[in-house]
């Protein structure tokens, strides 16, 4: 398994669910440039990875002046981090999370996650919950990474 940074997007873009291409997609020639996409591959086929914002992304586009104030402060927004169905349960998020911060160290990150289920994986992944935002009834809640 090797961690890696790419830039072939589709190749990433391809194993995620329709609804998640949908989300980021139509947005992304204007975030490929302050984006990067970061895999774990597996005979050189992307099984997990996920996308480092350095500005607003399109999914919290409602919450810009929140995501604006953490991108200030130095920290950058994990999103559609993604483990294929069928090789969850193998800890490859985990090991997604701490290639990424290995590599960059000192590197703060920030995400939200919708699904509260997640509040234990992130957790156990050095993550602290900061706040909760509402978006139209829908809650989201803030998870933060200061570095190791």
């Amino acid at each position: 398994m090797v961690f890696e940074k790419i830039t072939a997007y589709n190749q990433f873009f391809n194993i995620l669910p329709l609804d998640w291409q949908e989300s980021i997609l139509p947005y992304w020639k204007s975030y490929k440039h302050t984006t990067k996409c970061y895999v774990l591959l597996e005979n050189d086929e992307p099984i997990a990875g996920g996308l480092v914002f350095s500005e607003c992304p399109p999914d919290m586009l409602y919450a810009k002046e929140e995501a604006d104030s953490w991108f200030k402060n130095g920290y950058l927004y994990l999103g559609f981090i993604y483990v294929l169905e069928e090789k969850r349960g193998q800890n490859l998020g985990s090991i997604w999370l701490s290639n990424l911060k290995n590599k960059f160290p000192k590197q703060k990150y920030w995400l939200t996650i919708e699904d509260l289920g997640l509040h234990g994986f992130y957790v156990k992944n050095g993550f602290v919950k900061v706040k909760t935002l509402s978006n139209k009834g829908q809650e989201e809640v803030i998870y933060c990474f200061d570095g190791i």
